[in-house]
């Protein structure tokens, strides 16, 4: 089962704007080493979709060799083409990864019909289970709670990363879970009540400085002790939030770079922080540097 702290994992480039491959192992072997329970790759943290598919397949092979079955790799695969998402899914899902994280169109949104083929025919397509990906907030459409249901029975779909938000979604959500289809929150700021109401784990952006206190969070949820995860939760709080004071993955760049992590730039059309916003994540980061290892 997929549970804990998976990282959304960001893309180290060099300066002059290729994927920094030997940065990438670091970022990998310090993430083995500090307790993170798994890796995601080529999401939107990651900046996949300025990734070519050259880029995306060495991505994938760097990371299943150098992370060696330690624990799962997770790869994002999705399309507003689904017969694109397929010819990834075919090839992603050869090279070792565990699981494809499969996003819902954007832009030429789809019916419900539509949305449940597309999500079919790329777990059809592919020879490792997928995981559901619901972000309205980037997308502009929502997975709707009977199509969960419906999808949530297909024995290639083992859950659905949820990062709409809303816990009243969520907790719809929830009645569909069971062994073979779990939940992952997709929202830093809210993993103790999605763990609290079912969810396994967090897909975060966050692990990316505090990978040691996101996998600590998960623990004490799955754990069951939700007294002290609420508190931890809420010191991690100031520092999550800062890292969504502009679109991901701007600010947590901008955080790895400022703490030495040396991951560089981004590929437009992203763009560095506002000024004032990165001093005042830079702020927060100072005054809780006892959370951020």
């Amino acid at each position: 089962m997929l549970k804990g702290s998976l990282v959304a994992l960001v893309t180290p480039f060099s300066e002059d704007g290729k994927v920094n491959f030997s940065k990438l192992k670091e970022l990998l072997e310090y993430h083995l080493k500090n307790q993170t329970d798994g890796i995601v790759v080529l999401g939107t943290t990651a900046e996949a979709t300025t990734l070519s598919l050259e880029e995306q397949v060495e991505i994938i092979k760097l990371s299943v060799k150098t992370v060696n079955k330690r624990v799962p790799i997770i790869v994002g695969a999705g399309s507003n083409d689904t017969a694109k998402a397929i010819e990834k899914a075919k090839l992603f899902s050869t090279l070792g990864v565990d699981y494809l994280l499969v996003i819902t169109p954007y832009y030429n949104k789809t019916n419900e019909k539509g949305l449940v083929h597309h999500f079919e025919s790329i777990a059809e397509a592919s020879s490792v289970p997928i995981i559901l990906y619901n972000v309205p907030s980037r997308t502009g459409m929502s997975i709707s709670l009977s199509v969960v249901e419906q999808l949530s029975k297909h024995k290639n779909i083992c859950g659905i990363k949820e990062a709409s938000g809303n816990i009243s979604y969520a907790v719809g959500v929830s009645r569909f879970l069971t062994k073979d289809f779990v939940m992952l929150s997709g929202n830093d700021d809210i993993i103790v009540p999605m763990m609290s109401i079912g969810a396994t784990g967090v897909i975060s952006v966050l692990a990316n400085i505090c990978p040691r206190q996101t996998h600590r969070l998960c623990e004490l949820c799955l754990n069951e002790n939700y007294k002290e995860a609420g508190k931890l939760q809420g010191r991690l709080l100031p520092i999550s939030n800062s890292l969504f004071f502009e679109t991901n993955p701007i600010p947590v760049k901008a955080a790895m770079n400022y703490l030495g992590f040396a991951v560089g730039n981004y590929r437009m059309p992203l763009y560095p922080m506002e000024d004032e916003l990165f001093k005042k994540m830079v702020r927060i980061l100072e005054e809780n540097k006892e959370l951020i290892e």
